[in-house]
């Protein structure tokens, strides 16, 4: 029972997922809507550090469960940004350069991937790693205040550089791997040399 855990986290962070956005888009002006949506972010983050670790710990981080997080974390960030959306609907239509850049990005990933591999990405890189934390922080201000500052700036930044070296480290390797903390450690395996993963984030 214990072993499901990881997997139940996993999904609880599309259920997640799918509250926030309906929360957004059936009661968007009640004045608990931005709190409880921040706080449900919060819980979903959570669930999305402590999966991968307990997977680690309890030995069931399969490549199955990896792609599954990842899949799953894609669908999650976009019931936020499709949520947050309907909570301060100029937000996006003002800055939709950036935003579909960042998006279109994400979406070649995963194109790119199939095309290569025919799978999708499961790297879990310590850069898109940092991202998520930046994007959580960004969403956070966002959906509380309206206003988001020069973390809108940072997280665009960050989030165009991961994406461009999700895209190397998809060039690079040989085969379909998961878990590749950073384009170093994908050149070390495309040499067939084994690569040091931290235990808590890529172990």
């Amino acid at each position: 029972m214990l072993r499901q855990l990881p997997l139940a986290l996993v999904y609880s962070r599309l259920v997640l997922g799918l509250v926030i956005l309906l929360g957004c888009l059936l009661l968007p002006a009640e004045p608990l809507t931005r709190p409880l949506v921040a706080t449900l972010v919060v819980i979903g983050l959570l669930t999305d550090v402590f999966d991968g670790i307990l997977a680690r710990r309890l030995g069931v981080a399969t490549h199955r469960l990896r792609r599954l997080d990842s899949s799953v974390d894609t669908v999650f960030w976009l019931c936020i940004v499709a949520g947050t959306l309907r909570l301060w609907p100029r937000f996006f239509p003002d800055n939709a350069l950036w935003i579909c850049l960042v998006l279109g990005l994400e979406a070649l990933t995963y194109v790119v991937s199939y095309l290569r591999f025919r799978r999708e990405i499961a790297l879990h890189t310590l850069a898109a790693k940092g991202w998520a934390l930046v994007l959580m922080a960004t969403m956070l201000q966002l959906i509380l205040t309206g206003q988001t500052g020069l973390l809108f700036s940072a997280c665009v930044v960050l989030g165009v550089l991961s994406r461009l070296e999700i895209l190397a480290i998809v060039g690079i390797l040989r085969v379909w791997a998961a878990d590749v903390p950073s384009l170093y450690h994908a050149r070390q395996l495309r040499r067939g040399q084994p690569i040091q993963r931290h235990p808590l984030f890529n172990g």
